[in-house]
């Protein structure tokens, strides 16, 4: 009687147990970064270029339209990584070393990258692309949690090699930790993509991955393929002004913008395009057409990286976040520390392979419709980035969210995401505590508190964002402006002077802020 009874328990908790659900893999996080990439630069913002696989991602994901970075890019990649300000990190300022502790140049002891955190959950962990974190061999990315690695070690490089730009240069393109010697097909967005599809075919089918794909597109030198190049030919010639209109009714009727929103004026040093020569026209419709090629590219590599996951049955379980790094770039290839070799080259038509040139002021304020200024102030030029979240079994799609988010949240995120837990100590080192709040309720369509104020500083140009408040400033004016975001997104309209009040409480929380993480005034950091 008692062994039937046992068998017949035994029969009950099979069955109980065929029954139960499968236990299902970790999601797989892939995180994209562009590089220089305006705020309006892909379809799905608005743009005229294609970029339809990123609009898919869009179109079933989410957006966030007031999601922000830290204007300059390897002050951004620190506090991306590390989910903490870049100051935190050890990366105040650019990978120039100084003494001071938050402004090293390179990631510290005190902090984490999503990699080694998730690495310790049991994740593999992949790199392509652009670092600049750290240029020394013992601040890699394989020294920092990342199993593989391919990429640009430096901040910017020919697409078709590793030529020098500044005198005494080396680049380093490196495959795990040694040197990388490109050949003769070598483009980089390419190669990026190549690599990180050899990692994902590789990777165990029993273990989730993380892959952070930096892509150094569409950041200066102006490199793209004939084939792409040749797309957009003509697609520039209505000139900026009329372009930028396009682009912001496009926004308008997308929901990426309010209704009310106003169009900011052009840039008071860039002339009307009806004034302009027909050579300098012809000049700029060269650059463009190669500029939009790069973000071409970089959308059809993404595509091959959605299109690998499918093949291998892993995309209904992959997190894709994509973003960009700062605003558009004003930056000009000019006489500033580059060779002269280079500056020759900065004078060759831009879809001439053998050139080395920069779209300057002139398209990146069509980039960042409908702000005003770019990379490397604080207004929303220079911080607001484009921000798309796509994963069938994790976010909620077709949605467009406004509220503000910051990439100190994605570190946060990712752990969430992989069940992870961030750590108090590694390797023996204190770990400062992470300043993000994750995205995944966000994401699945449920309540999220968001924060209570985000902040900015870059070379002593300051920032506070405070529900629909924003306080900015820039060096070396240092003089703060007010603007309402809810009614004011291009920030037009200081209110300064009309509420001095909120000017105050604002001024002494950012303070407060700047002196808890680290921040030296840049004048006093830098003697000028």
């Amino acid at each position: 009687m008692k062994l039937n009874l046992f068998i017949m328990f035994l029969v009950a908790a099979v069955a109980l147990a065929f029954r139960m659900p499968p236990v299902t893999k970790k999601p797989n996080i892939i995180l994209i970064l562009a590089d220089d990439m305006g705020y309006s630069d892909i379809g799905c913002f608005g743009s005229e270029i294609k970029t339809p696989n990123l609009d898919n991602m869009a179109r079933n994901g989410l957006r966030m339209t007031g999601f922000y970075n830290a204007s300059r890019c390897c002050p951004t990649r620190a506090s991306l990584l590390t989910g903490l300000f870049q100051h935190q990190a050890g990366v105040g300022d650019m990978v120039n070393a100084r003494n001071q502790p938050a402004y090293q140049g390179y990631l510290n002891d005190q902090c984490v990258t999503i990699a080694e955190v998730l690495q310790q959950s049991g994740y593999q962990t992949y790199m392509a692309g652009k670092w600049h974190v750290g240029t020394r061999p013992q601040h890699w990315p394989v020294k920092r949690g990342f199993d593989r690695y391919f990429g640009l070690i430096d901040g910017a490089g020919s697409y078709f090699g590793d030529q020098p730009y500044r005198p005494n240069q080396k680049l380093s393109i490196i495959q795990d930790d040694k040197v990388y010697q490109p050949g003769k097909d070598y483009y980089a967005t390419n190669a990026y993509t190549d690599h990180a599809l050899e990692f994902i075919e590789q990777n165990p089918k029993d273990k989730p991955f993380f892959l952070y794909l930096a892509y150094t597109a569409p950041h200066w030198p102006l490199h793209a393929l004939p084939e792409d190049i040749a797309k957009y030919k003509t697609a520039y010639r209505k000139g900026w002004d009329k372009l930028r209109e396009e682009r912001f009714a496009r926004m308008k009727a997308m929901g990426i913008l309010p209704k009310d929103t106003q169009l900011s004026p052009r840039d008071p040093s860039i002339p009307a395009w009806e004034a302009l020569p027909a050579a300098e026209k012809a000049d700029w419709e060269d650059k463009m057409a190669v500029y939009a090629a790069m973000i071409d590219r970089m959308d059809q590599n993404i595509g091959r990286v959605r299109q690998k996951l499918k093949e291998l049955g892993e995309d209904q379980n992959t997190v894709i976040l994509f973003l960009s790094d700062n605003g558009a770039s004003h930056e000009d290839i000019d006489g500033s520390g580059f060779l002269p070799s280079i500056l020759e080259d900065s004078q060759k038509p831009a879809s001439d392979r053998s050139s080395f040139t920069a779209y300057g002021k002139r398209g990146a304020n069509l980039s960042n419709t409908p702000f005003r200024l770019y990379k490397h102030w604080e207004f929303e030029g220079g911080t607001a980035t484009p921000f798309v979240a796509y994963g069938p079994s994790v976010v909620q799609g077709g949605r467009i969210d406004h509220r503000p988010g910051h990439i100190v949240d994605v570190m946060t995120t990712c752990v969430e995401l992989a069940g992870a837990t961030y750590p108090q100590t590694y390797k023996g080192k204190s770990i400062l505590p992470a300043e993000g709040i994750s995205l995944v309720s966000l994401f699945r369509g449920k309540p999220w508190q968001g924060h209570d104020a985000l902040y900015f500083e870059h070379e002593g140009n300051r920032a506070i964002r405070q529900g629909d408040w924003k306080l900015v400033s820039e060096f070396p004016d240092n003089q703060w402006h007010l603007y309402n975001l809810k009614t004011d997104r291009s920030e037009l309209t200081d209110l300064a002077a009309k509420d001095p009040g909120r000017v105050r409480q604002l001024e002494a929380k950012y303070s407060q802020w700047a002196q808890r993480i680290g921040v030296i005034p840049f004048a006093e950091l830098t003697g000028k």
